[in-house]
């Protein structure tokens, strides 16, 4: 009887050891980090290898094209599918130069520095130690080829303002084809570099860059011009592309960069190509949805060439699609329309932002000597963005502006004619508008929340981004991870060491960008 307790006895402090140990490894397990381990790809490197950055592509903006086309993007049909994490190594919302680094070296850094981790050490990026490899090396952007995210993948500055070294680094970087947007301050005009080497485009010259701005001319390239630096002859705004619902038949699109790029670089050792998607950002800090998501279209179509060019080389070949961060925190969904969504009604508008403003709204300004009217500025509203305000009787039309929407319009059209200035310190007023043109700003909100869609920032935010891969080591892609992982991904893929690398020269590097 009393061995039988003692066994009993027994049994009872095992299972209550079992339901301890049990309730501590699911405690353990609850705090441990969700980020899966970087995986590495073992077995034989990708020789060509796209690298496809949507600046301000967060989940929304993909979802919002898909949507808006009722057919996902090519994007999002890739057989791997992660989730990435954005911050940076000083602020939970990153910026582009803060993610743009961590993309191309596996290193987080502080917001507005580039290619230099925290203390200021030059970090190495993909793209370099790619060209130490012996293979080719593109860079491409639909903003300008000098801004943050193309500059972090060759240039090492303290701050992503430096345009002239960062043009320095361009000229000096070995690359073979840079193409897009144009530079923003190769002479230095700013005076902000102290370490001065001349026009950045005659020492790219001089360094065997041959400069194409016209489309005949660039596309009659062909591998015997050599290294190129190439944009395209309209530069909408800032040094960038126009925005694709704004391009013409003779503007150079970002699918069409991707395709003489890989026309340029294909040879015996293999590329790696960057492609960003700049103006994706550019829309979603101004909240026009319709020249986001048709900007995402031209983003994705640049992916579709690469994809044609996978299909002939499947078993070298490597695409990699993220973003660096989310921006304008767009939100699917908006309190106006309850549960409803109505993207087809985004096509009404048939220009741009800023080609409303520059084409439209300054010429209508300047025109009579400030005589024209808000009833003459009804027709233009209607004409650009499809906007009514009154109904042709033929049952509800989601078009046609309710009372205080016409309220909302006419306001903003008095602060616009009032030669309002950008870039308020009001909170209120920039809560309406965030520094942008009033009366557009207010036209694009009101058209996105007749659709279904909301907008909470003229900023970043800090919400994860989607990352995609097809093709060589595609695998290792998905899960949940950081964006500074995603470089490590790629460069196991390529056959490196996964790991960060940093430049040999720190001190001379230091002197050279003012940091």
């Amino acid at each position: 009887m009393k061995g039988k307790i003692q066994k009993d006895l027994f049994k009872k402090m095992v299972r209550g050891m079992v339901v301890i140990l049990m309730a501590a490894f699911f405690m353990t397990a609850i705090q441990m980090p969700v980020f899966s381990e970087p995986k590495t790809y073992l077995a034989r490197p990708a020789k060509y290898v796209f690298y496809f950055i949507g600046d301000g592509m967060g989940i929304p903006q993909r979802t919002a094209a898909g949507k808006y086309r009722e057919d996902r993007l090519l994007i999002d049909s890739f057989p791997a599918q992660g989730v990435t994490t954005t911050y940076a190594a000083n602020q939970f919302i990153t910026d582009s130069a803060a993610s743009a680094t961590s993309l191309a070296s596996g290193v987080k850094t502080n917001v507005g520095v580039v290619g230099l981790d925290p203390s200021g050490r030059p970090v190495k990026t993909i793209a370099e130690l790619s060209k130490e490899k012996g293979m080719k090396v593109g860079i491409i952007s639909s903003v300008s080829i000098d801004h943050a995210t193309p500059a972090a993948f060759y240039a090492h500055v303290s701050s992503r303002s430096q345009y002239y070294d960062i043009d320095v680094a361009l000229a000096e970087s070995g690359f073979d084809f840079f193409g897009g947007g144009g530079l923003k301050d190769p002479a230095d005009k700013k005076k902000k570099s102290k370490n001065y080497k001349g026009d950045a485009l005659e020492l790219a010259k001089r360094n065997g860059y041959r400069i194409v701005t016209q489309k005949d001319a660039f596309m009659r390239l062909t591998p015997a011009d050599g290294k190129v630096l190439a944009w395209n002859d309209w530069l909408q705004d800032s040094g960038a592309l126009p925005y694709a619902m704004d391009t013409r038949t003779k503007d150079i699109t970002l699918a069409e960069f991707t395709s003489k790029a890989i026309e340029m670089l294909d040879n015996p050792n293999g590329f790696f190509m960057m492609v960003e998607g700049g103006k994706i950002d550019w829309a979603c800090h101004a909240n026009d949805g319709t020249a986001a998501i048709h900007d995402t279209f031209a983003f994705d179509d640049a992916v579709r060439v690469a994809a044609r060019f996978a299909e002939k080389h499947p078993y070298e070949t490597l695409i990699v699609v993220t973003g660096d961060h989310e921006c304008g925190g767009l939100t699917l969904g908006f309190a106006g329309t309850k549960y409803g969504s109505n993207f087809e009604i985004l096509g009404q508008q048939i220009v741009s932002f800023t080609k409303f403003d520059q084409e439209v709204l300054g010429p209508f300004k300047n025109r009579s000597a400030g005589t024209e009217t808000f009833e003459n500025m009804k027709g233009i509203i209607t004409e650009n963005f499809g906007l009514k305000f009154t109904s042709d009787g033929a049952g509800k039309d989601p078009m046609v502006l309710e009372t205080h929407e016409i309220a909302q319009i006419r306001d903003a059209y008095n602060r616009s004619m009032g030669g309002e200035k950008e870039k308020s310190t009001d909170t209120q007023t920039y809560l309406l508008y965030g520094g942008y043109e009033p009366l557009t700003i207010t036209l694009t909100h009101i058209l996105n929340q007749k659709a279904g869609l909301g907008w909470t920032s003229y900023s970043h935010t800090g919400v994860p981004v989607t990352t995609s891969a097809h093709g060589v080591g595609a695998e290792i892609f998905n899960g949940y991870y950081d964006n500074t992982d995603a470089a490590l991904k790629v460069m196991s893929a390529m056959g490196m060491d996964p790991r960060p690398y940093y430049a040999e020269t720190e001190v001379a590097y230091k002197v050279a960008v003012n940091f």
